[in-house]
C-alpha cells in the first residue's frame, strides 16, 4: 500500500510517497514557485535512481501535481509503475477550525467546512483546497483523499484553555478563540516519547517544544492536547524567527500611531519582521544568530536569551497546568539540531530535578534521552515525522486499522 502526502502552500507544493508496509519513503519532492515560471525537485529515494531538478511550466496546482505524478512512475527518476499504484493520497490542512477533532475522508461536506474556515487561515486553507482539488483533476474522483488537520489534536482542550478574556459574543459569533497548531508533530513527538519510555501513553504527562522557524509548545496530558502556545493563529506564543509571540494588543495601537501606519503594515510588522529577527537585525536563523552572539554581538545575544526564557517560562506554566510533567521533548529544525539551545533552556529546569547529560546532547536529529540517569524528569529529542502521521492516518481512514 502506497500513500502520497501533500502538503499544498500558496505558491508550493511539497510531497512524499510512503510505502506502508515497511513505512518507507520512496520518494520525496518540492515543486516552487507555482503560477509564476515553476521550479521542481524529485528525489527517489530507493534504487539508486538520479535526482531530477528542473525549471518547468507550472501555471497552477494542478499541473504541478501532474508534474509528480509523471516523475513519480517514469522510468528513469520513479518508484512505481503506474498511478494506479498509489492507493490514496493524504492532505496537510492547517485551519479545520472546530469542524474536525481528527483527520477526516474528504467529500464534499467536508470541502463545505473547509471552505468555512477560510476566513480563521486566509494564507494557508485557500491553497489546502487547491491542493485537494488538483488531486482530484488529475488522479480522478475514485483516488481517496483525506485531510489531517494541523489544528485538530488540539481541539480536547477545556474551555478555561482556549477561551480569550474578550466579549464572549465574538466566540459564540466569530469563533475567536485559541485553536493551537502544530499539532500533528506533537501528537508524533508525544506517542514516539511514549514508546521510549516504555510506558503507555495514557499514563503521561509530556511537554512538547516544537521549535523551528515557527516555533509552539504543548501541553500533553495522557496523550491529550490540555494547552498550547500558539493562539487563533500562529502569531502567538513564543517568539520566533520573525513573528513576535505574545505582546500586549496595545503596542499595535501605539506604533500605528507613531508611525502612520495601517493594519495590514502592522500586522506585516508582527509576522515578518519581529521574533529575533526583530530584536537582532541580524537574521532569523539561529545558527546566524549563535554565531554573531560568539561575535560579540548583543543584540544576537539578547534575542536567543529572550527565545530561551520564553520557551522555559511556557514549559514552567505547563508544568503548572498539568501539576507535573514526566518528560519534556525537544523537536523540530531547532529543537532536534540545537544542543547549544537545547542546554540554555534546560538549565532552566533544576527545580524540576533534571539536568542535561553533554555527551548525548551533542548529537543531532535522531531519538535521544539528554538528562542525565538520576534526572527525575527526563529531556528528550524527538526529531518529528509529520508525513508520517499523515501516511498513517490514511491508511488507517481509507483502509481500517
Amino acid at each position: 500500500m502506497k500513500i502520497l502526502v501533500i502538503n499544498a502552500g500558496s505558491s508550493s507544493l511539497k510531497y512524499q510517497l510512503i510505502d506502508m508496509e515497511t513505512e518507507e519513503v520512496l520518494a520525496k519532492g518540492l515543486c516552487e514557485r507555482i503560477g509564476l515560471d515553476g521550479h521542481i525537485k524529485h528525489t527517489p529515494l530507493t534504487n539508486g535512481k538520479p535526482v531530477f531538478e528542473a525549471d518547468v511550466d507550472l501555471p497552477t496546482h494542478s499541473e504541478a501535481i501532474a508534474a509528480v505524478i509523471e516523475k513519480l512512475v517514469s522510468a528513469e527518476y520513479g518508484v512505481v509503475s503506474g498511478m494506479e499504484e498509489i492507493d490514496a493520497v493524504g492532505h496537510r490542512v492547517v485551519h479545520g477550525g472546530e469542524f474536525f477533532a481528527g483527520s477526516v475522508r474528504i467529500n464534499a461536506d467536508v470541502m463545505k467546512a473547509l471552505e468555512d474556515c477560510i476566513p480563521l487561515a486566509p494564507l494557508h486553507n485557500p491553497a489546502n483546497i487547491t491542493g485537494i482539488n488538483a488531486c482530484t483533476a488529475v488522479m480522478g474522483p475514485d483516488v481517496p483523499q483525506v485531510g489531517v488537520f494541523d489544528t485538530a489534536f488540539h481541539q480536547t482542550m477545556p474551555r478555561k484553555a482556549f477561551t480569550y478574556a474578550i466579549p464572549y459574543e465574538y466566540y459564540t459569533g466569530y469563533k475567536v478563540r485559541r485553536y493551537g497548531f502544530h499539532g500533528t508533530s506533537h501528537r508524533y513527538v508525544s506517542g514516539r516519547a511514549a514508546e521510549m519510555l516504555g510506558k503507555p501513553l495514557e499514563s503521561l504527562k509530556l511537554i512538547s517544544c516544537h521549535m523551528g522557524n515557527g516555533s509552539s509548545i504543548c501541553a500533553i496530558d495522557g496523550g491529550k492536547s490540555v494547552d498550547t502556545s500558539m493562539g487563533f493563529t500562529p502569531l502567538a506564543g513564543v517568539p520566533m524567527g520573525t513573528r513576535c509571540g505574545d505582546i500586549d494588543a496595545s503596542v499595535a495601537e501605539f506604533i500605528m500611531q507613531r508611525k502612520n501606519i495601517d493594519i495590514h503594515e502592522m500586522m506585516n510588522i508582527f509576522n515578518k519582521k519581529s521574533g529575533v529577527l526583530g530584536i537582532s537585525g541580524v537574521s532569523s536563523d539561529f545558527r546566524d544568530l549563535e554565531e554573531a552572539d560568539a561575535a560579540g554581538n548583543a543584540r544576537a545575544g539578547l534575542a536567543l536569551e529572550a527565545f530561551y526564557y520564553s520557551v522555559a517560562k511556557s514549559v514552567g506554566s505547563y508544568v503548572a497546568a498539568m501539576n507535573g510533567v514526566d518528560a519534556i521533548i525537544f523537536t523540530a529544525g531547532i529543537g532536534e539540531n540545537s544542543g547549544p539551545t537545547r542546554a540554555a533552556i534546560s538549565a532552566y529546569f533544576k527545580y524540576l530535578g533534571c539536568e542535561i547529560d553533554p555527551e548525548p546532547n551533542k548529537k543531532r536529529g535522531q531519538d535521544l534521552i539528554i538528562s542525565t540517569p538520576e534526572s527525575r524528569v527526563k529531556l528528550m529529542v524527538i526529531p518529528t515525522n509529520e508525513e508520517l502521521v499523515i501516511a498513517r492516518d490514511t491508511r488507517d481512514i481509507v483502509f481500517g486499522k
